[in-house]
């Protein structure tokens, strides 16, 4: 019966009474994609268009999902992740199995604001840094302003031009798919962009490598060298002693062989 009770809290999301539930499988595709356009959702305002295409991606793989169910999942899911802050690492993979992932996403969004800091280092890199960090909560927030906005400006065009709902309607969906492009554009150039410094630097570390790799080798040349010139040493050393113990052994038999002829001389 637990294990029942924990299936069924991680399909469903806590006070959203909206169907079809949402299976584990369906969660963590939805996650992937959310991971993937982390970086634009922090850096654009116009989270109404990335959460289309959200949608469009979940409708990719299979799942009928709209905005406002995507938008509203990953709210529930933050809400949740920040609630097992203080539930040790077992009492989180029982009560959210999607720790990992919200995990994952929330420490890429951290790796990428200090690299950031660290490379830009001014008071631009600082605010965007910090618009990093914004919460699903505050991105809510902009939405629901930016709702507003809109409900308010096309309240008075109503008043101002009436009749003309048709045009102002395929306006609208124009303008939302040049923005869908604009959106897609900047995060394809963000991609290309990571890409390309990802690429230097690995670049950088494997001519590291081979700068480190043809000093090891000049450092073993010289050692290979040092240890024959110190062979060609010892040898010459040797043939030297060599030649002076022979000397010596010659001089050694001839004082013998005179020894020998004087005692003969004198018998």
């Amino acid at each position: 019966m637990d294990s029942l009770h924990h299936r069924i809290a991680a399909n469903i999301d806590p006070g959203d009474g909206r169907f079809p539930q949402w299976s584990i499988q369906e969660t963590r595709d939805f996650l992937v994609i959310r991971a993937e356009l982390d970086q634009t959702f922090i850096e654009t305002k116009r989270n109404k268009v990335l959460w289309e295409v959200v949608a469009t991606k979940m409708k990719e793989r299979g799942y009928n999902r709209s905005t406002e169910q995507c938008k509203s999942k990953w709210k529930n899911l933050v809400t949740r992740y920040k609630g097992c802050e203080t539930m040790e690492q077992e009492g989180m993979r029982l009560q959210f199995p999607f720790y990992n992932e919200l995990q994952t996403i929330f420490s890429a969004r951290m790796q990428r604001m200090l690299w950031m800091e660290a490379e830009g280092g001014a008071s631009g890199s600082k605010k965007r840094s910090s618009g990093m960090l914004l919460s699903s909560e505050d991105e809510e927030e902009n939405e629901e302003s930016d709702r507003e906005k809109g409900n308010i400006g096309s309240k008075k065009k109503r008043k101002v031009t009436k009749g003309s709902g048709s045009s102002s309607t395929h306006a609208s969906t124009g303008g939302n798919i040049n923005d869908l492009k604009e959106v897609l554009e900047e995060f394809m150039k963000q991609q290309m962009q990571m890409e390309m410094e990802w690429l230097k630097a690995f670049e950088a570390r494997e001519e590291e490598r081979k700068v480190r790799e043809m000093e090891w080798r000049q450092k073993m040349e010289a050692l290979e060298n040092e240890r024959v010139v110190n062979e060609r040493m010892w040898r010459e050393r040797e043939e030297q002693r060599r030649v002076r113990e022979e000397a010596r052994a010659d001089r050694r038999d001839a004082l013998m062989t005179e020894l020998l002829n004087r005692l003969r001389r004198d018998g």
